[in-house]
């Protein structure tokens, strides 16, 4: 997959960069996608909900009525779940909601989410952003020049870089990314992916080394 490399101004530079199509160009498995994204969502949660049972409310434990010969039901204590104030039957107890995925099935994941993103041409590559000091203001307008400031974009660079975390962060509808941080969640959730001149190039090292 040949993609031109644009500059920040938005305009080509004349170069390109072949991605790799075992990357970004295999049938997408949305099923695996499906896994990926439910593990990070149940990631996110922390299930510290709680209800309390009749052995934790608060009451008296003296039985109510005695068992027999009234002609009504049996009863407890006002612990019970069937009195106001009493215990909840079958309430939520604290548990995680981690999923176990294999790794094969997550890379297969991420991969099937950046194939669908190259399918809708939703991948912009960019020359590598160097900025002084941290603008807001200027690099909101890289990404208008770049056409996706209302498209809800990741970006995505090879190493931290400060000026360029506090520069995007507050820009609403971006996000900013590592590299080795992007999970499938991250992918799926962005309208279009924007590259760095070096993040291209480790994909297509990575799928040459591997040759």
């Amino acid at each position: 997959m040949q993609v031109d490399i644009l500059n920040i101004k938005g305009a080509k530079t004349g170069r390109s960069i072949e991605l790799p199509e075992e990357i970004f160009g295999i049938e997408p498995n949305n099923h695996v996608i499906y896994l990926a994204v439910k593990q990070y969502m149940g990631a996110q949660r922390q299930g510290t909900h709680k209800v309390k049972t009749r052995a934790e409310v608060q009451g008296a434990s003296k039985k109510l009525v005695k068992q027999k010969g009234t002609g009504g039901a049996r009863k407890g204590n006002l612990r019970s779940p069937i009195y106001k104030g009493g215990g909840t039957i079958f309430g939520p107890k604290p548990h995680t909601y981690d999923i176990k995925l294999n790794r094969k099935v997550k890379d297969l994941a991420k991969i099937s989410a950046l194939s669908h993103k190259a399918k809708e041409n939703a991948i912009v590559i960019v020359e590598d952003v160097t900025l002084k000091a941290p603008k807001t203001k200027e690099f909101a307008g890289i990404l208008k020049s770049l056409k996706v400031d209302s498209k809800k974009p990741l970006f995505i660079i090879p190493e931290y870089n400060d000026n360029v975390y506090l520069s995007l962060r507050n820009i609403p509808g971006v996000t900013g990314s590592l590299l080795s941080d992007v999970n499938t969640y991250d992918i799926v959730n962005a309208g279009v992916l924007v590259l760095t001149e070096s993040v291209a190039k480790i994909f297509s090292e990575e799928e040459k080394a591997e040759a």
